[in-house]
This record gives C-alpha cells, structure tokens and sequence, in this order.
C-alpha cells in the first residue's frame, strides 16, 4: 500500500509499528491478514530505518516452536526458498566426547542467514493488504502535552527532499526497534528493568564444514572458556559463535587460533583458521533483560515488543520463538478490541498478555541463562554441575526428550525446567561419589580412579556446595519471571 504524499502531514493509522524486523514485520503481516479475515482491516504503518537486507550474526536459528508459531501467523513461506537448512537437535561436546540431544519425533527447526530470513518477512508485511511500509528513521515520540500520551512519532524517510521529522499518527504505537531500542526507558519509564550484558557472542562463518553430527546444532564446551555454538546456515556456509566474557581480549583472533580452535572437532580446525584469516570478526552483546509488564505505569499509547522489551541469552536460540509467539497472542488480543484508542482496555491487554506468554517464555528465558552459567563454568563447583549435564544427557530417554522439548519451544513448562534442572543438581552429586576422575597424570596419559570411602566427609561437603551453587543460579531466575 503506498500513501500519497498529498496527505503526509495528516497520515494517521490505526497502528504505528517502529521496527522492520523479526517481532514487527510478523506483527504487521498477521494483524492486516486477520483483520482483512473480520472483515475489520486495520491501517498499519511499518517504520524502518533501512530495509537494506541486516548482516547480524545471531538470530539464525528457529526452534521448532517457532516454526510452529510462523504456521500460526501464516508466514511458513518465509523459511522457504532462502537456502535454509533443516535442523534436527543438538550434538553437545565435552572433553571431545559427543552427546546426541535430538528433537522429539516429527519436528525440526531452521536454520539461515539473518538478512535473509528478515527481507523475507518484509516482503510479507508489503504484501498485506492495508500495510505501508516506510523506510525512515524515527527520531521522537509524540506526546500529548496535557497527558503525555503517545500520539505517534516523528520520522525522517530516506529519500531525496525528505521533510525532516514528519509526523506520523496512530491510535496505538508498537516499538519494536531490537536490543538497542532507543526508545526502551522512554516508554516503559519507572517499570525499567536494568540490561544486564553476559560477554559477547564473536561470529565467524565456515565455508564447507562439516559438523560431528550434519544438520544439528553443535555446541562445544571448550576448557577454561565459554561455550562455542556452531550450526549450518547455507548449503555452504556454517555460522561459529565463540562466546567471550568481559573484559574482550585485545587480540580477539590469537585469541580464537590459541584457545579455542584446538578444543574444537579435527574436522573444523581448517575451515576455522581460513574463516579467521579471510573474515573479519563480528561481536554481539549477550544480554538478559526480564520482562516488565505493561500498560499499569508505562506510558500510554504505546508498548514495546521483541528484543527491545525481553532478552534473553542467545546459546539456546530461543528468541525468536519467544518473539513469534507474542504475536501470535498479540494479534488475537488486539483483534478483540473495538477500539485501540481506548488505553484502559488495552492496558488490560497488555496484562492479559503478560500472563499468556509467560509459560513460553519464562521457559526459554530461564533455561538460556541457566545453561549459559553450567556451560561457561568456570567455577568448580559449577563444572560439576556442567558434568553432570552432559551426563544426564547421556542417558538419554525423558533425560533428554523432555529438556529439548523445552529448549526447542515446544513445551511450555518452567516447572517442568525445574524438576529436570534439580535433577541434574541431585545427579551431579550421585556422579561425584560414584564415577571415576582424573587422579593424575602418568606419561602424558591420565589416570582415572573412583573416589575412596575416607574422601566422603570432603564429598558431603562439597555436594552441599554443589546444591547450594544450583539453587542460586536458578531460583532468583525463576523469581525474576514471577516477580515481573
């Protein structure tokens, strides 16, 4: 749909979304198609500072949640005709031993370039009847200056003898501008949450790799450094992710040749080294942001969705599943209100929402950070606990049905996150007083022994440690989620 410029300066909708990308192009597309489908068609404008096709390194790969969320919004085709790879589950590594953690039976996700998974999501939201998507930069929000209201907000386009901030109007205004939102304090003001910055993902594509198990997620649990995911995105390329906590070393790439390659697969050591000497490296924030509800003391006439409202840590690729998901309730939500002008009735959506997506996405928001902190051990208390992860894994059945289902997005069930969680903290106790460690060292080689009936006092005691350890990465994660 295109606007006459005749009309610029009274252009006013219905809803005003900021943000072309994952949360906002989905949100455009399914509340014109369903609207159309009411017979009630909403006026959509969809603002976005470029719509050149992004080049990120994280946000590459869909869980089976989320593709059942983008059957949901109609937007399947999406993942079709980019050269996106098929993904079955995960390979997790310790010590150079592989742990097969697949998907359950008849679900896979995707995996693929960013750019072009998100200029496919553009080209839905152009097509949708009763959307114009423009390409500008908003600078400010406009305020009614009696209530402080959002009426809409000032934007520049990107174009010849552009008028600098024209005013665009709408009854309700949707931030969706990512994880550097400029707009977040803004608009959520005393109901601000902190974002907290858990290192930095590094990313590198592989040409030509070849992963321990093909179509999986391989994630690598490297000595003394932070996880390493890996996962193909093209018929020829495979994206590495190296996390690296704060502060950065100065010489990232020594860094990734010194510390990190050699722990990896033989079979990636070459595709590796050329992608470090051929490509330069890109960094990510890892960040955690707890979602704040909204619509009680947020300011009104506007919300925030996506990554600019809740983050959560990017090992388990969850986001967008999480991120799909809220349109699919947002859209049925918004849908069911006669008139979106009317902030009391969509401050009690934004509450009912709140609630709708917490079973999903406190799952995934917990799960993320609490893996992170098992599988970036480097507390000892921690690597136990790490080791008895993967040794549950090895046990495979509801050891490992159950936790993928989480992590995948298609169970919605953060007790569910507990029980295994605390199983794995009582089974890592169990491993400490029955499984053979590493003594010593003779001629290069290690030996291993189990521990002797005189080490338990020592044991006991470090198994309260390890219960302890688990209950303070979990429960104040599981509290943020209630709390808020």
């Amino acid at each position: 749909m295109t606007a006459s410029r005749d009309n610029m300066w009274s252009a006013s909708y219905d809803i005003l979304i900021v943000g072309a990308g994952i949360a906002g192009s989905a949100l455009a597309h399914a509340l014109s198609a369903a609207s159309v489908e009411r017979s009630r068609p909403l006026r959509i404008c969809l603002l976005e500072r470029s719509l050149a096709e992004p080049d990120r390194i994280v946000g590459e790969l869909l869980q089976p949640g989320g593709i059942m969320a983008l059957k949901k919004l109609g937007l399947e085709s999406c993942v079709e005709g980019i050269d996106a790879i098929p993904t079955y589950g995960y390979c997790v590594m310790l010590g150079g031993k592989p742990v097969h953690i697949p998907y359950p039976e008849g679900y896979e996700g995707r995996a693929f370039h960013h750019g072009r998974f998100i200029q496919a999501l553009r080209a839905k939201a152009r097509e949708a009847a009763c959307v114009e998507v423009v390409e500008a930069t908003v600078s400010e929000l406009i305020e009614c200056p009696m209530t402080g209201r959002v009426l809409g907000v000032r934007a520049t386009r990107k174009e010849e003898g552009a008028i600098e901030k024209e005013p665009f109007y709408a009854d309700l205004t949707v931030i969706a501008d990512g994880c550097f939102s400029n707009f977040r304090n803004q608009v959520m003001g005393k109901a601000a949450l902190p974002t907290e910055v858990k290192g930095h993902f590094v990313g590198l594509i592989l040409e030509d790799a070849t992963l321990p198990i093909p179509k999986h997620g391989t994630v690598a649990l490297v000595e003394g450094h932070g996880p390493v995911l890996l996962y193909q995105i093209g018929t020829h390329d495979t994206r590495i992710l190296v996390d690296v906590k704060n502060p950065v070393p100065s010489d990232l790439k020594n860094h990734i040749l010194q510390n990190i390659i050699p722990q990896l697969p033989s079979s990636l050591h070459l595709p590796a080294q050329k992608a470090i000497e051929k490509d330069r490296l890109r960094r990510m924030p890892n960040s955690f942001l707890p979602p704040s509800e909204q619509g009680k003391r947020t300011k009104e006439g506007v919300m925030l969705l996506g990554d600019s409202w809740n983050m959560r840590h990017p090992l388990t690729g969850g986001g967008m599943t999480v991120a799909f998901n809220d349109v699919v309730l947002l859209r049925d939500m918004l849908l069911d209100v006669p008139d979106l002008a009317d902030w009391k009735e969509i401050s009690r959506v934004l509450q009912k929402w709140h609630r709708a997506r917490k079973p999903l996405a406190s799952t995934v928001n917990i799960l993320s950070v609490a893996l992170y902190d098992l599988f970036g051990a480097h507390d000892p208390i921690l690597e136990v606990l790490r080791t008895g992860c993967f040794k549950y894994f090895e046990l495979g059945g509801n050891c490992v049905r159950e936790p993928v289902s989480l992590l995948a997005g298609i169970e919605q069930a953060p007790f569910m996150l507990f029980r295994h969680f605390f199983t794995v903290a009582l089974y890592s106790i169990w491993i400490l007083f029955t499984h053979p460690r590493q003594v010593r060292v003779v001629d290069g080689k290690p030996v291993h022994a189990r521990p002797r009936p005189d080490e338990y006092p020592f044991l006991a005691i470090k198994s309260l440690q390890v219960f302890w350890t688990a209950v303070i990465v979990f429960m104040p994660l599981l509290w943020q989620e209630i709390r808020y």
